[in-house]
């Protein structure tokens, strides 16, 4: 069997294709989609929290402070799963056969 590199690949690798498998519920890309919906979520709902309580809209501090530390934490657990695949990748690129 021979490795070839990505840009010699004839058909690009995409999440949909590689990570369904026939008895599984859901594959890896739907979970990831998922989860980045759900951080974006996050993301947009302390934006508005913030947004309305700059305006002027509520004036609960700290319903807005904890929506942006709910958006901060999912954001960094994010980058930090984004971390692990890259270096799984690179570890799975590394291996002779």
């Amino acid at each position: 069997m021979k490795i070839l590199p990505l840009t010699q690949m004839q058909q690009p690798l995409t999440l949909e294709k590689s990570a369904k498998s026939p008895g599984d519920g859901a594959g890896f890309g739907e979970v990831l989609k998922k989860s980045l919906e759900g951080v974006n979520a996050t993301i947009q709902e302390a934006g508005q929290m913030t947004e309305g309580l700059v305006t002027g809209q509520h004036s609960n501090i700290h319903e807005t402070m904890i929506a942006m530390e709910k958006s901060t934490v999912s954001f960094r657990m994010l980058t930090k799963v984004q971390q692990k695949v890259i270096a799984a990748y690179q570890d799975v690129m590394r291996i002779q056969v």
